[in-house]
């Protein structure tokens, strides 16, 4: 049962003792939800069924602030405009003009509202239906309704909501929409619906979530009843002469056409003021916007339609001048009074790309700024020396990004006697096997390795390159897959985790250098080994220490009912260094094509095998995606570090835990690429590599005396 502190103490014993569970619910508002349940009874709506809408129904006082933080009054225009305006959301605009042309022209015709227009609103609503809110409805409106200033309006907003759900043209089942309570594709107001709404497709209801008919056709309809007169432009833009008395702009503080150009008034370019279809009689409004050194607009009757579905000059300004693009138009010909315009999408996407870059968790590089975005930009104009660090997404820091990329790999040499390393496999080792219950040496599948033996699980670890080449937990297989045509040093193993280290690939490197680091391809020797209370094992390794190379790497492996790794870096030198590495492990899988990865969604990628183009994940990660089926070799930037591959074949799933990890890479190299492979070949279905690293633009820049963890821990359950 909710909470029913803030019921009336008159009759609460028999409320507690009587009250249903939907009733219970609703008493969560107080008696102001007692009152809303009367009036839906009094409008027609059986209690049974109004007690079943509300059974789960919540206050939401998230909604609360957002009474005063409406973004038409606290954004700047610029800003506003840039967002709303840009060129993505022309592109799509004239796009859905084509695709819905037969419609719109029927709809034009029906009710004297130009496609454009229509289109405009649709946009700048809903983005084209895909974003109209994810608030429940009826939670939004029965909190408002019960909470904060203007309760009346929400009140009757609910109850409209409530006639539409009971007469079967809306499903209550997942409706959703925007703080206030407009929903669908042009977002109406519950009472607007119940009064416009009109039928557009012919199916006998009034469906503007999901009938692009209906939103369409309800939007002509309610321009036109706000008085759109067919025909007759909106607006057009203008100059007002130096001088000029900005008191006399105004939405309210209309003259004749011919008496504002006895003022002075001209056209933006300096023509005689006039207006396709409008006499010089006709009424216009000045609107200066950003105050008489911006843009000038006279406006006419359609802005005043325009403005009613939103009262807001930002608001009417977006539709009407995407609405000119949409038609061919450029735009605005006055600058904005700002040394630091707005970003569109594409800007967005780009200035989120370098946050990302500069290791800020801002998630995907999607355009849409939130607190997460507006934080990093805070830091970085801080780190800038900016006074005025304010966290706005605006030209002025996106131009400073770009200006100040971060830092690049150290280019690392060949270290001297690396070649000798490299033919010299021989076991080294500081601990005594014999002293250390479950350790040994010997042969791994033609390997020489170090053993262990635990009573949760077994592993081994390749002399040559320090690589795990296998952990299997008791009772069950293999987590790694290492290839049956493995080759023999000093070529790399491939298999296992081998690690890459102190560059990936050959980031930042020349080709006088091996790929993917000098440590996967000499001798490891062990330096420690300890056997646990619990019976686990944990293990202390390095590569030997290679002359030139002021980084030094250390590992740690413990082996019981998880396998934990972590990669421990130090600069010992005098100057920064900056590095890449990964752990590229190859997990053991039953069939490439069958398994998934989650933990990816919505996370920005490189896909190397689409010249490193920025995608975002759709959904879990699997070779079965329809965007490049049957291989991946994506770099995940700024991951989330948890992951869980899923493998129905083997009834398992192994998660994957990472730390100090900015980056995950996934790959398989295919059918086609492995062929040309000898050490994969037909094997490319058996593996799949889910990789824990800080590569591409997650590069570790290490102080002098600094010290970074890699670190990954992998935990094996049945699915």
């Amino acid at each position: 049962m909710k909470s029913i502190r803030m019921l009336p103490a008159l009759g609460l014993a028999c409320t507690l003792a009587m009250a249903s569970p939907a009733r219970a619910a609703i008493a969560d508002f107080g008696s102001c939800g007692t009152g809303l349940r009367d009036a839906a009874i009094a409008q027609g709506m059986a209690a049974a069924r109004f007690d079943g809408l509300f059974a789960s129904v919540a206050p939401d006082m998230s909604v609360l602030p957002l009474l005063d933080a409406q973004p038409e009054f606290t954004t700047p225009i610029w800003d506003y405009l840039a967002a709303l305006v840009d060129a993505q959301r022309v592109a799509d605009g004239r796009a859905m003009l084509a695709t819905h042309r037969d419609l719109l022209d029927r709809i034009a015709a029906q009710y004297g509202v130009d496609s454009a227009t229509v289109v405009a609103v649709w946009g700048v609503e809903s983005d084209y239906g895909r974003i109209a809110g994810k608030r429940p409805l009826l939670q939004s409106l029965a909190t408002l309704s019960c909470n904060g200033r203007r309760q009346p309006f929400f009140r009757g907003e609910l109850l409209a909501l409530l006639k539409l759900i009971d007469r079967g043209d809306l499903a209550a089942d997942g409706l959703t929409g925007s703080w206030a309570g407009a929903f669908g594709q042009t977002q109406f107001m519950p009472s607007t619906y119940a009064r416009i709404a009109v039928d557009g497709d012919g199916d006998g209801r009034r469906d503007l979530v999901a009938s692009i008919p209906d939103a369409l056709a309800s939007t002509a309809n309610y321009l036109k009843q706000s008085g759109w007169r067919s025909g007759q432009p909106w607006g057009v833009e203008v100059r007002i002469p130096v001088g000029f008395d900005a008191t006399l702009a105004g939405r309210g503080k209309r003259r004749p056409l011919a008496a504002w150009r006895a003022l002075g008034v001209t056209l933006v370019d300096g023509g005689a003021l006039q207006a396709t279809a409008m006499a010089d009689g006709s009424a216009a409004a000045l609107l200066l916007p950003a105050g008489a050194k911006g843009p000038a607009l006279l406006v006419f009757r359609n802005y005043d339609a325009i403005y009613s579905y939103n009262a807001a000059e930002s608001y009417a300004l977006a539709i009407a001048t995407l609405a000119d693009r949409l038609r061919g138009g450029n735009g605005l010909g006055a600058a904005w009074p700002t040394d630091d315009p707005g970003l569109g999408r594409d800007g967005r996407r780009e200035l989120q790309t370098l946050l990302l870059a500069r290791g800020h968790d801002i998630g995907a590089a999607d355009g849409m700024v939130g607190d997460a975005t507006r934080r990093a930009i805070r830091i970085e104009q801080q780190r800038l020396g900016w006074q005025d660090a304010d966290g706005r997404a605006g030209t002025r820091i996106l131009q400073a990004l770009r200006d100040a990329r971060p830092a690049a790999s150290t280019v690392f040499q060949l270290p001297a006697g690396y070649s000798q390393f490299v033919q010299l496999p021989t076991v080294r080792s500081d601990v005594s096997m014999k002293d250390v219950q479950g350790l040994s040496t010997g042969d791994f599948k033609g390997f020489t390795a170090w053993k262990v033996e635990t009573p949760f699980s077994t592993a081994a670890i390749s002399v040559f390159g320090g690589q795990l080449l296998s952990f299997v937990p008791k009772g069950g297989r293999d987590v790694m897959w290492l290839s049956p045509t493995a080759r023999q040093p000093p070529t790399p193993i491939r298999g296992g985790s081998p690690v890459c280290w102190p560059y990936f690939a050959r980031q930042g490197q020349g080709n006088d250098v091996p790929s993917h680091g000098f440590v996967r391809t000499v001798p490891w020797e062990l330096h420690d080994a300890q056997r646990q209370a619990d019976g686990s094992m944990v293990l202390t390794l390095a590569p030997p220490a290679l002359e030139g190379l002021l980084l030094r790497l250390t590992m740690k492996l413990r082996i019981g009912r998880t396998l934990e790794q972590e990669l421990l870096t130090e600069n010992t030198g005098s100057q920064p260094l900056v590095f890449t590495q990964a752990l590229h492990n190859y997990f053991n899988v039953s069939d490439a094509l069958q398994v998934d990865v989650t933990g990816l969604d919505g996370l920005t990628y490189l896909d190397k095998l689409d010249g490193g183009t920025a995608h975002v994940q759709q959904g879990d990660w699997n070779l079965r995606d329809p965007r490049d089926p049957g291989r991946s070799d994506r770099i995940y930037t700024q991951a989330r570090g948890h992951y869980v591959l899923r493998d129905p074949g083997f009834g398992r799933s192994i998660d994957i835990a990472t730390g100090g990890s900015h980056t995950a890479v996934v790959w398989n190299a295919g059918e086609a690429a492995a062929a040309k492979m000898d050490d994969i070949g037909a094997g490319w279905r058996n593996y799949v590599c889910v990789e824990a690293g800080n590569v591409g633009p997650d590069v570790i820049e290490l102080a002098p005396g600094g010290r970074h963890t890699l670190k990954q821990v992998f935990e094996v359950k049945p699915l």
